[in-house]
């Protein structure tokens, strides 16, 4: 059975009038495929392949019954809030291969519920935002990108379905725990190392080191306090002293008559 597909408009010369014109005002909502893609539809579910295709963003022409959207090995470094809301249907979104640094907690906006497989890897990925994957049902892929180790990557971990077959290659390019840089995160997590742990600890450093600083600032008040105090209270000593004696009076008292 021959697979039929969505094209990405070519450059035609498309006569004034005439069949062609017709057609072009009689495709169906959704039936654009963006420009350089291929979009494969069978059985009414669609795919739309923009694999190493140049792209620096994410297109915002998309058919909004693909069903599964390749990204992958193009140039994008950024994707946009909500980028993908309009796309109920989605189950599977590849960005593998690109230049993205961060995500945030819009940026999977719409998929929570149908996405299946979510692969971000070989990006430029280093944090991730709590909530920014914690709302999706979908096998995720991370590994190799250049992630910080710290308590909020963890806690992004927490509750996500990381793919097994790649879960081993995230690693810890950087670490709140020097001991933990290059080795791979899970194996860290699943011996009990919490980073958590050392960011609770700096946490309580910098609260004694505050705490010190105020009894610091509070014992030089009182040294000072008591300081001034004895200096004037020598001061009005010396002012005592340098008032003049009263004469006692040596006269005889005479005797009543």
């Amino acid at each position: 059975m021959a697979l039929l597909g969505r094209q990405s408009p070519p450059s035609l010369q498309v006569p004034r009038g005439g069949p062609y014109l017709l057609l072009l005002i009689c495709l169906p909502l959704g039936a654009a495929c963006p420009q350089g893609c291929q979009c494969p539809e069978h059985a009414g579910a669609v795919a739309v392949h923009c694999s190493a295709s140049g792209l620096r963003e994410v297109p915002k022409d998309i058919p909004t019954d693909a069903v599964l959207l390749k990204l992958d090995a193009n140039q994008i470094a950024r994707i946009p809030d909500g980028a993908f809301q309009h796309l109920s249907q989605l189950k599977e979104l590849d960005l593998s291969g690109n230049a993205i640094e961060t995500i945030g907690p819009g940026t999977f906006a719409g998929l929570a519920g149908g996405l299946r497989m979510l692969d971000l890897s070989h990006n430029r990925i280093r944090r991730i935002p709590k909530d920014a994957l914690g709302k999706l049902s979908a096998q995720v892929r991370l590994s190799h990108n250049p992630l910080h180790c710290e308590c909020a990557l963890q806690e992004a971990l927490w509750g996500l379905r990381l793919d097994p077959d790649s879960a081993d290659a995230i690693a810890c390019h950087t670490s709140v725990r020097e001991e933990f840089v290059g080795k791979p995160l899970i194996q860290a997590l699943d011996a009990g190392v919490s980073f958590c742990s050392a960011h609770h600890r700096t946490t309580d450093v910098a609260m004694l080191v505050t705490m010190f600083g105020w009894f610091a600032m509070v014992i030089a008040y009182v040294v000072y306090y008591v300081r001034q105090n004895q200096e004037d209270a020598r001061r009005h000593l010396e002012y005592l002293k340098s008032l003049p004696s009263t004469p006692i009076s040596k006269d005889p008292i005479s005797p009543a008559p």
